[in-house]
């Protein structure tokens, strides 16, 4: 189980509940299908899917759980074509105009009687808790959707206090710094991708891929006040990413050195236990390291 992005919390006091004791608390909402008239519904699974039982999978002092989001699916042009119908048949009927206000009852009422019929699509969002650490990191590619399962989270056990990695420094002005001629330190490699964008309101962007971003074309960007908002980078020769300067990671890769190391497994149970450990392990060195990078964690108010 290899995440893909990141999206890095910090817990403001230790995590003492154990795996066990977290399974028992989650099977409160466990996962279940859509109601008739639900639209959307959360709840717990398993991370191992078929292959597991517990809504929690332990590897050392880490624990993931898996959040299943059920949604029901309506075309918007179906619902639109009805509603046209309607309001076309009220207006024939009574010689009359059909307000906003009424069109939108309609439409609710439209809703209500396709919910019943609607195809429901399911999708699923992984974190685990390094309580070793003091970390929640969620795997997803917005801060939206981690805010579903955090908000879920806090549902389930009452509190569950934390907030987004704050640093010292600023990773905009360091990233940009690094383009500018400065350089990361050795472990961390620019790529060739980066986005660019304008310090003032409604500014300029500009992103780049496949480029050389030590050439003129970027410098004269830099001169003109534009500031790293992503850059492409490689860690140790370990993970390949994209850094935003909301210190989110998208489109992470563990390279070949970390898919060698995972071991032929037997089963998809023990696999996954495999690779669990393996991330677990090189996302915990790589996070101290990006944190230590930007001047260690924000001084608390």
């Amino acid at each position: 189980m290899w995440f893909k992005n990141l999206q890095l919390y910090r817990l403001s006091k230790s995590f003492t509940l154990s795996p066990e004791e977290l399974h028992d608390r989650l099977l409160e909402k466990e996962a279940r299908e859509c109601g008739t008239l639900e639209m959307s519904v959360l709840g717990w699974q398993s991370p191992l899917g078929r292959n597991g039982s517990q809504l929690t999978h332990a590897a050392g002092d880490c624990i993931m759980v898996c959040v299943r989001q059920e949604d029901k699916v309506i075309p918007s042009a179906v619902v639109r074509e009805q509603l046209e119908e309607k309001v076309s048949a009220i207006q024939e009927a009574e010689g009359r105009k059909v307000r906003r206000r009424e069109q939108q009852e309609i439409k609710d009422e439209l809703m209500m009687d396709l919910l019943p019929r609607a195809f429901v699509k399911s999708s699923l969002t992984y974190a685990y808790i390094d309580t070793k650490d003091g970390w929640l990191i969620v795997d997803a590619a917005s801060a939206k959707r981690a805010e579903e399962l955090i908000s879920l989270l806090r549902e389930t056990l009452g509190t569950f206090p934390l907030k987004p990695l704050d640093v010292a420094q600023s990773p905009a002005l360091v990233m940009t710094s690094w383009l500018a001629g400065q350089g990361p330190s050795e472990d961390f490699l620019i790529q060739h991708e980066c986005e660019l964008r304008d310090t003032v309101e409604e500014g300029g962007v500009v992103r780049c891929r496949h480029q050389d971003l030590e050439g003129d074309e970027i410098r004269t960007h830099l001169e003109a006040g534009k500031q790293v908002v992503q850059l492409a980078l490689e860690w140790h020769d370990h993970l390949g990413f994209v850094l935003s300067d909301d210190l989110s990671v998208k489109r992470l890769k563990f390279l070949d050195v970390i898919q060698e190391a995972a071991a032929e497994a037997e089963d998809a149970a023990t696999r996954f236990d495999v690779d669990f450990a393996l991330m677990t392990l090189e996302l915990r060195g790589f996070i101290s390291r990006l944190v230590e990078t930007f001047g260690g964690l924000a001084e608390e108010d």
